[in-house]
């Protein structure tokens, strides 16, 4: 019965807690925050509770506002089912027309000075595609001078008459 008395296992465990929590301590007095980190901190925690606040704040509305209003837009859902319709196809219509009038006032901008010769951004790309399909053309045109010959006489040994 001596081995089970809770009274000496109390005894014998605590010096070793005291000699731990001295330890831990010292480590923590070591290893203190200085007054930026301190100041630092609080902020971050000041900061992080407003916003904290205000997210419970928004779901708070989002959920009393979808309550309340809820059974006016079931109601009168036939109404706006149509005109949600119609008002998504007209501006998606305006936002379209004024991007493509954009595209194309910009192209004709670049175009006006690169005929102007005034040097836009991407003008030496043209004139290098412009440079290799007048290589391209003079070379099919080499080829066909050189073997259109070819092909002609050919032509005429296989009908001699023509």
């Amino acid at each position: 019965m001596a081995d089970r008395n809770p009274s000496h296992a109390r005894t014998t465990t605590r010096p070793n807690q005291t000699f731990n929590a001295n330890s831990f301590l010292r480590k923590l007095q070591t290893h203190k925050p200085n007054s930026a980190q301190v100041v630092g901190f609080l902020t971050l925690f000041i900061s992080g509770s407003i916003l904290l606040f205000l997210t419970g704040l928004t779901i708070t509305a989002t959920v009393l506002g979808l309550i309340f209003f809820t059974p006016l837009l079931i109601v009168s859902s036939p109404i706006w089912v149509p005109l949600g319709t119609v008002l998504f196809l007209t501006v998606a219509g305006f936002l379209s027309f004024c991007g493509f009038g954009v595209a194309t006032v910009a192209g004709l901008s670049w175009m006006y000075r690169y005929f102007r010769g005034l040097h836009p951004p991407g003008s030496d790309r043209v004139d290098y595609a412009r440079s290799r399909i007048y290589d391209t053309a003079s070379h099919v045109k080499d080829y066909a001078r050189e073997y259109g010959g070819y092909l002609q006489s050919k032509v005429k040994d296989a009908a001699p008459g023509a």
